[in-house]
């Protein structure tokens, strides 16, 4: 273990007393956590794709709580959400394990420096760490959901890239944010799929994020295919934009058609796939205008 006043923010996080055990490598190590109450955190706004963001505390500083909620082996780079760490099937331990070196070499690329996981939880980890995940659900069975949690990731890993751009907006976390939410799209598509042909059930999965302080559900889904694919679809081509944003406008029609009631749905999702659902029949008109 490297020296402990690395490993922590003091008064901020702490370190469990129990060591979690890497299912991969067989390391040892001390997770961090966030210290919970004491006004150490501020939240403000949602986003548009439906991401929490903080304010800075004046005793504390600027907190991101999303970095704590995924479990990494500093030493392999294995990773998935908290829960999941020691599921991943016996059968698939040597081959993880094998990739231990790529996994360090892609992130380490994808950050633009080494990631150190057994320094306390940074931005640039917190994202790596999310990366990864995605990966390691590729090992799982069906019994740990891995299609939508690997949306989940996609997410905030896309979330984590843009609170990096607003700190260093002269790097490229922006273009990855964008890269991570077209994947998300893919992903929220495949859950669908499976969840309608029953072999992931969603609902039977506790929270759907995509962020970690509200579970937006299904609805979370349909609102955000809809709105990433409006905002991060295919531009370049004319015809393929048409037909995407035709498919997105479907997708936020559900949230507020069919002569469903509004009061079931959350209010930042009701209001928001109303406005995108406008902008994108503007657009579409717009399109089919300059044929």
């Amino acid at each position: 273990m490297s020296d402990e006043k690395l490993e922590y923010i003091p008064k901020v996080t702490f370190l469990a007393k129990e060591p979690t055990v890497c299912p991969v490598c067989e390391h040892k190590f001390f997770k961090e956590s966030l210290m919970s109450g004491g006004g150490r955190l501020s939240a403000g706004e949602v986003t548009e794709t439906l991401h929490r963001v903080y304010k800075p505390v004046k005793k504390y500083g600027k907190i991101n709580p999303i970095v704590y909620s995924v479990n990494i082996c500093p030493s392999c780079f294995y990773s998935t959400l908290g829960p999941d760490f020691t599921l991943l099937p016996e059968d698939k331990i040597d081959e993880v394990r094998a990739k231990a070196q790529d996994r360090i070499n892609f992130v380490n690329k994808l950050i633009g420096i080494p990631v150190d996981f057994t320094y306390h939880r940074t931005l640039e980890s917190g994202a790596a760490a999310y990366a990864l995940a995605i990966e390691s659900y590729d090992y799982m069975t069906r019994k740990s959901f891995p299609i939508i949690k690997q949306a989940m990731c996609s997410m905030r890993t896309a979330f984590l890239m843009e609170d990096l751009d607003a700190e260093k907006p002269d790097n490229y976390f922006k273009y990855i944010a964008e890269l991570y939410y077209r994947k998300a799209i893919f992903f929220y598509k495949r859950a669908i799929e499976l969840n309608q042909s029953k072999e992931q059930v969603m609902e039977n999965l506790k929270s759907f994020g995509p962020d970690i302080d509200k579970n937006y559900g299904y609805d979370g889904i349909i609102y955000l295919i809809g709105v990433l694919t409006f905002k991060y679809g295919i531009k370049d081509d004319k015809e393929v934009r048409k037909k995407e944003l035709e498919e997105a406008r479907q997708y936020l029609g559900k949230l507020f058609g069919m002569g469903k009631a509004d009061f079931d749905k959350p209010k930042e999702i009701l209001e928001k796939s109303k406005d995108f659902h406008s902008e994108i029949s503007k657009e579409l008109k717009e399109l089919d205008e300059s044929s």
